[in-house]
């Protein structure tokens, strides 16, 4: 057959399966409305019900059964309208684009080979005898991204079946037509490829099923690691692997997983943002997201956490106070410590505080330590921590009847309007009591409990024990060697100092949590089954050993490029995942390793990697463009201009023009000497959306993120004189998918050295 009628035929068949699409569209499209009708019929019913007198016993039982009955039939509704709105969106998801890709595959025995079409989402003919697209994320899919020409192999329920890889076939498919169709040994041609990544950037990020290559299908598809480590380079598609990752864990354990069991550890907000249509265009609901900060601040209910990006920049502007306590304090050693500091604490050595109610105290730290005194010593800290609270919450239920009688609830009794009265009444009416004593007893406890209702939240939280106290105690008798006394004293004192004003640096927080953890009892989420960190050369190992307590029985994914390392030194992937397979105790760790850049063109890429001291793994993808540009000013004036005049060219063929500053104080004075000339948005870390257009942002921002052209903000030898900067210039090199200007305000910095200025188009002030 010639390629035209080949052409032809397969466009047959995608008007074929656009029409079956279509048809079940409109099927569905009725049966949805029909199921949203009825269960607003059966949610007015259900508030009608809910709404009659429950005064008389026998009406109230033969009504709560009704009631209860009614529950049942919303939420069996709801659901039904659930499922009917999922195939709504999976379907709407095929309508444009059915499927990417075919293989044909001969099993043992067989004469014929059989075709099958591999897309976003299976999809079956009218009357369900036969599968017309299969789920990306199937088995016999695997074959698509893992397997070349010839016999394969592939899991099955019953075990690994084998066959043969006849053809594969790959397709791109717009408005239902046909724009781009090849056979290949390959997962994806480099033809495929080309246009997906030669398109503009937008706000949001794109599912990447239909390019998915060999290394990143392993990473999707594993499902045995309890760490799966991802070292990839910039660019390398790690975060879209797994995302897609994300979509097949809900495929593949779909009986026994939903997406309230996962959650990713994003770097910031702007870059969930980014993320946040992958999941939903692959059918699946998005998983859990937050921030090491947004974390950190609800652990720390009350206290200002410093976050990553402040630390950032005071240690741009004043250094760093104490390096190697910093480093001690955010260690697996420290870790270490807290644990065995726990473990051997006394009695007299813990901390307990005054419960306090309405200025006065309620239970004295004595009286608490003596409940927890009187417990047998085998038994856990944590276990004494939970009796101790049971015992108060036993005494305090006691107290509640003693303050019923004191003078300050007979004052307030006495002063009740009569809503709050009726409130306190509850059910019960006056006619209810047999005396005025009575009813006064009933609504003076019912009072006495309400007031001192902060009291036993107090108890619950255990606010009895104080685990800024006794942290403060464990830095005072664990001064690693390698600290001097003077600066350990400073770093005790600046931590008190800190609490007293309500607010704690970073290298004291997953340490400190820790302990607190682990003296109490609490702080852990056994529900979750996944945990992803993206960005991992940004956390530091205690904070990753603190992540693992918190979720004991989740695996963990991490992913990061420690040439990316904006806030300590660079790491070697092997070196790193044997360290952490070690802090996080993991039995089954796997690395993955991604060196092939796709998000640069050539010329971007080649100049990025030589920036680095290993930059020659980095392997760049075969899409050509301009030479990235440097432009030197000797004044400020002349810079400014020079910059103006490039955002505005720019601005014409990109939609995303990226100014990425060194920190923020660079980034504020950017956008204020443009802001009266062109439409420019600043970014900061408090934004949640990404728009498109011209964007000012410091480079911890932009973490994660890719931009159609990048401007490097005044890379002269004045700003980035430590050759530790050569982390941040790379990843501002290598968030441009299409074109990279550099700004030098004066002489360039050092780590653009001769070599590097082989690989640039230099252009000097005229």
């Amino acid at each position: 057959m010639t390629e035209q009628n080949e052409r032809q035929t397969e466009q047959k068949r995608v008007d074929y399966v656009t029409k079956q699409v279509a048809d079940q569209i409109k099927t569905n499209q009725q049966l949805f409305e029909q199921a949203h009708h009825e269960t607003r019929m059966v949610d007015q019913n259900y508030s009608d019900n809910a709404s009659v007198n429950l005064y008389e016993v026998d009406d109230a039982m033969e009504t709560n059964a009704m009631i209860e009955q009614q529950r049942q039939l919303v939420a069996r509704s709801y659901e039904s309208e659930t499922i009917l709105k999922h195939q709504l969106d999976t379907l709407s998801n095929l309508k444009k684009s059915p499927y990417f890709g075919r293989i044909d595959i001969k099993d043992p025995g067989e004469t014929t080979p059989e075709s099958l079409y591999i897309g976003v989402a299976s999809l079956m003919n009218e009357d369900k005898s036969d599968f017309i697209i299969y789920d990306w994320r199937a088995p016999i899919a695997g074959i698509y991204y893992n397997g070349n020409l010839g016999n394969v192999t592939y899991p099955t329920p019953a075990g690994t079946q084998t066959t043969e890889l006849v053809k594969k076939r790959q397709f791109t498919i717009k408005d239902g037509h046909i724009t781009n169709m090849f056979d290949t040994n390959e997962t994806v041609g480099d033809e495929m490829l080309q246009a997906a990544l030669g398109e503009q950037n937008d706000q949001y990020m794109q599912n990447i099923v239909a390019t998915i290559q060999k290394e990143q299908n392993d990473i999707i598809r594993d499902t045995t690691s309890d760490l799966l480590l991802v070292q990839g380079v910039a660019g390398s598609g790690k975060t879209s692997a797994i995302l897609q990752r994300i979509a097949y864990l809900l495929y593949h354990s779909r009986a026994s997983l939903n997406a309230d069991q996962i959650v990713l550890f994003s770097p910031n907000r702007l870059f969930s943002h980014y993320i946040s249509e992958v999941l939903p265009s692959l059918g699946e609901r998005n998983m859990r997201q937050v921030t090491l900060a947004e974390f950190l601040s609800r652990r720390f209910e009350g206290l200002d956490v410093q976050t990553l990006f402040e630390r950032y920049e005071v240690e741009q502007t004043h250094g760093i106070a104490n390096q190697a306590a910093q480093t001690y304090l955010e260690s697996a050693a420290c870790m270490k410590a807290v644990n065995d500091y726990c473990q051997s604490l006394t009695t007299e050595q813990l901390k307990f505080s005054n419960i306090m109610f309405d200025g006065r105290i309620f239970f004295t730290a004595t009286h608490v330590r003596d409940i927890f005194a009187k417990l047998p010593q085998k038994m856990a800290i944590a276990d004494k921590i939970l009796a101790t609270k049971n015992g108060l919450i036993k005494e305090l239920k006691q107290r509640v009847k003693e303050e019923a009688k004191s003078d300050w609830v007979s004052e307030a009794v006495s002063q009740l309007n009569g809503e709050d009265l009726h409130s306190l009444l509850g059910e019960k009416k006056s006619e209810d009591f047999e005396t005025e004593d009575e009813q006064l007893d009933y609504v003076s406890d019912r009072l006495a409990t309400k007031r001192l209702r902060i009291v036993y939240d107090a108890i619950y939280n255990n606010y009895f024990f104080d685990p800024y106290a006794q942290y403060a105690d464990f830095l005072t008798q664990n001064r690693p060697a390698i600290v001097p006394i003077d600066s350990w004293n400073q770093i005790v004192a600046n931590f008190k100092q800190e609490i007293e004003y309500h607010r704690i640096s970073l290298m004291y927080c997953s340490s400190l949590l820790y302990l607190r953890d682990l003296v109490s009892g609490s702080g852990q989420n056994r529900q979750l089954e996944y945990v992803f960190i993206d960005e991992m050369q940004d956390y530091s190992t205690a904070a990753l050993i603190y992540l693992k307590h918190v979720f004991p029985k989740a695996k963990f994914t991490i992913l990061g490029d420690s040439e990316q390392a904006l806030f300590k030194e660079i790491e070697a992937p092997q070196q790193l995942l044997e360290r952490l397979s070690t802090a996080l105790e993991s039995k089954r760790p796997n690395l993955i390793t991604l060196n092939r850049s796709y998000r640069s063109t050539t010329e971007i890429t080649n100049f990025a990697k030589s920036l680095l001291p290993d930059g020659d793994q980095i392997l760049p993808f075969n899409r050509h463009g301009d030479l990235p540009r440097i432009i030197l000013r000797y004044s400020m004036p002349d810079a400014i201009r020079a910059l103006l005049e490039e955002v505005d060219n720019q601005a014409k063929s990109s939609e995303t023009v990226a100014i990425l500053t060194k920190n923020a104080t660079q980034a504020h004075e950017v956008y204020q000497q443009l802001r009266q000339s062109t439409d420019i948005t600043l970014l900061t870390d408090t934004d949640r959306t990404l728009p498109t257009g011209i964007l000012v942002m410091p480079i911890y921002l932009a973490k994660g993120l890719e931009f159609d052209t990048v401007i490097a903000y005044d890379v002269s030898v004045n700003n980035y004189s430590d050759p530790r900067s050569t982390g941040i210039l790379y990843t501002i090199a290598s968030r441009a998918m299409h074109q990279l200007i550099l700004l030098s305000i004066g002489a360039t910095c050092p780590m653009i050295s001769d070599e590097q200025e082989k690989l640039l188009q230099i252009e000097h002030s005229i």
